[in-house]
């Protein structure tokens, strides 16, 4: 930068200034009654449902009432007895525990307890497993 002209110093103040204060500080007691004391105006406003869930357990909604209504009993698809007694049929004929049968489909022991007490929901690609690993027909007509 040499002769382009003098070199000189700017000597103004520079000021480094916190950032504002957010919206929880503004709140806080110490800061309002700090305000207070300087004599500015503060409002305080109540919220009408603040802090509390009373809007959502007094009113009853459109939705909640159609739910109350409705009568239909809606419940998942278990497994039928026939391929229970299939399962199980099929396992004590190739001498396999209910855990060394999940081994062979990569399930887990509780899928095969699941369908053989009768309480899981039918899933094709695991009746299709137990088929192939058992060597036996579970769907369909025998």
């Amino acid at each position: 930068m040499a002769g382009i002209g003098p070199l000189t110093q700017d000597w103004e103040p520079v000021v480094i200034r916190k950032k504002p204060p957010s919206a929880a500080t503004k709140k806080d007691e110490k800061v309002v009654n700090a305000a207070r004391r300087a004599g500015a105006e503060i409002e305080s406003v109540k919220k009408s449902n603040a802090g509390t869930n009373k809007a959502a357990s007094t009113s009853t909604t459109l939705n909640t009432r159609k739910l109350d209504e409705e009568t239909e009993n809606l419940a998942h698809e278990r497994v039928p007895t026939e391929l229970k007694k299939a399962i199980m049929h099929a396992r004590m004929e190739k001498k396999l525990t209910q855990s060394q049968l999940a081994q062979l489909i990569n399930e887990k022991p509780q899928i095969i307890q699941e369908y053989e007490s009768g309480k899981a929901i039918p899933n094709q690609q695991i009746i299709g497993k137990l088929e192939r690993a058992l060597g036996a027909k579970l769907r369909g007509k025998k």
